[in-house]
């Protein structure tokens, strides 16, 4: 079987990584959410290992930085006021960084993330991570691309848990963790697979 061309390169667009200096690293949804109960990942534990060495390679670049949190309300999963929906101490937030607080899974979509990137003087590039990456990230992505932002995802910064198909059987985690970073390198963005991968 032989790949089709990507839409990037039909379209003629670059699908060269960005230096980490001269990007801005998006940390989406990194939350204690993800890492037991009802809504743990498979793969959260190495993800948020990646991510936790992501965020300190961007610091060390200079790179700026900013947390989406998702605030799913009082009493569910997603509660960002209870340890549940926490950002994880990993990846926590030090200093100025700013936190961006969103409702939707395009973390642009009515947040202050677009704002925030003006106020930072962020450029074009963006290096995203975080839970789910067939859900926030894929969508954030998406949401970068629609505003003109050139999106770098870091596949091993990311994860996603195994759901029921269309056809009543069951999509495993690592099967959809490979559709949803495909959708991505199709158009959306460019993925990297680790952080290693990313030039400083």
């Amino acid at each position: 079987m032989n790949a089709s061309a990507t839409l990037r390169e039909v379209t003629g667009r670059d699908n060269a990584l960005p230096k980490l200096a001269d990007a801005t690293l998006v940390l989406i949804d990194f939350q204690n959410t993800y890492r037991s109960g009802v809504m743990a990942l498979e793969g959260a534990e190495p993800a948020l290992a990646a991510g936790a060495r992501l965020l300190a390679a961007a610091r060390a670049a200079g790179a700026p930085v900013v947390h989406v949190v998702n605030d799913g309300g009082e009493g569910t999963p997603y509660d960002i006021r209870a340890e549940i929906g926490a950002i994880s101490d990993e990846v926590g937030p030090v200093g100025d960084e700013p936190v961006v607080v969103k409702q939707f899974p395009n973390a642009f979509h009515l947040t202050e993330l677009e704002q925030t990137l003006r106020d930072l003087g962020a450029g074009p590039d963006l290096v995203l991570a975080g839970f789910m990456t067939h859900m926030c990230v894929t969508f954030t992505a998406q949401g970068a691309f629609n505003l003109g932002y050139r999106p770098t995802i870091v596949a091993e910064a990311t994860a996603t848990r195994s759901l029921p198909g269309p056809d009543g059987n069951v999509v495993s985690a690592a099967t959809l963790q490979s559709s949803a970073l495909t959708t991505i390198g199709d158009l959306f963005g460019v993925v990297a697979r680790t952080v290693e991968d990313l030039p400083v």
